[in-house]
């Protein structure tokens, strides 16, 4: 087979350095284009959000198996290919990172998961076209509710794209569901939102729950009673909001201080 030859068209710059070092969700980082690649950049601004690929230089590349430790370690071993995981045969990165702002030949970008002097090998706009609202997905769950609080917070603030009082309480409202009925996106499991419109839309969010095809979506606007009901095969869970529940401290408030939980099954 020919031989294929990249050429890093610019690099990362960030205080991160060891792949270790580097948080689920990545972190605020610099890319510098080159100067002769400046041109590349015309127009980029436009967009909110962008693709980066980029050579992952510390990374092992003969590893075929990993278990994703860092999420759940308890979790089983997937091949490379079914992960984003960093090592594998060609240690090529692909990260989606907000685009802040760009400087001459440098691009300020939020959520990159590439260490300091990373090579980048391309960079491409996010498309309206690449969203796929509710995919079929490995459930791969955090290991505490801590970590999967981090990680429906964040599912719930792409969609939301605002953090607000009602998105902790949708992603408190999923763990919760997620306790008893397992992955939440998920073709069998149907939720139902009474509450604002904010709550509907953080809960739809971190679900991928569709209005149809399949229909597993409903919601009617309410400002007092708020409540969601989640549903898989005969189990149901419905959580209800107590009167007068404080949404300040909500992380430190047992389930029981914020809701009337009834499961039946």
């Amino acid at each position: 087979m020919e031989e294929i030859v990249l050429r890093p068209v610019g690099k990362v710059l960030s205080s991160t350095e060891e792949p270790e070092d580097m948080p689920l969700g990545g972190l605020e980082a610099v890319i510098e284009i080159f100067p002769e690649y400046q041109e590349a950049l015309k127009g980029i601004e436009e967009n909110s959000h962008i693709w980066v690929l980029s050579w992952f230089h510390k990374a092992p590349r003969d590893v075929l198996r990993v278990k994703p430790g860092r999420i759940n370690p308890e979790l089983p071993e997937y091949g490379v290919f079914a992960l984003r995981a960093y090592t594998r045969p060609n240690t090529i990165g692909l990260s989606l990172a907000r685009l802040e702002r760009v400087e001459g030949c440098r691009l300020y970008l939020k959520g990159l998961d590439a260490i300091g002097g990373t090579p980048v090998i391309d960079i491409k706009p996010y498309f309206e076209n690449d969203t796929i609202f509710s995919p079929l997905t490995s459930y791969i769950k955090g290991k505490n509710r801590e970590m999967r609080q981090g990680i429906l917070s964040k599912r719930a603030l792409v969609h939301h794209q605002e953090e607000c009082s009602y998105l902790h309480l949708a992603v408190r409202m999923a763990i919760i569901a997620e306790d008893y009925l397992g992955k939440l996106n998920s073709p069998d499991l149907f939720v139902r939102v009474r509450g604002p419109l904010c709550l509907a839309d953080c809960v739809q969010g971190i679900s991928r729950a569709r209005l149809a095809n399949p229909s597993r979506f409903s919601f009617q606007q309410a400002d007092e009673e708020i409540e969601s009901e989640w549903k898989r095969g005969n189990s149901t869970l419905l959580l209800r909001l107590k009167p007068g529940a404080e949404f300040e401290g909500l992380e430190s408030k047992e389930d029981q201080e914020l809701f009337h939980i009834e499961y039946r099954k």
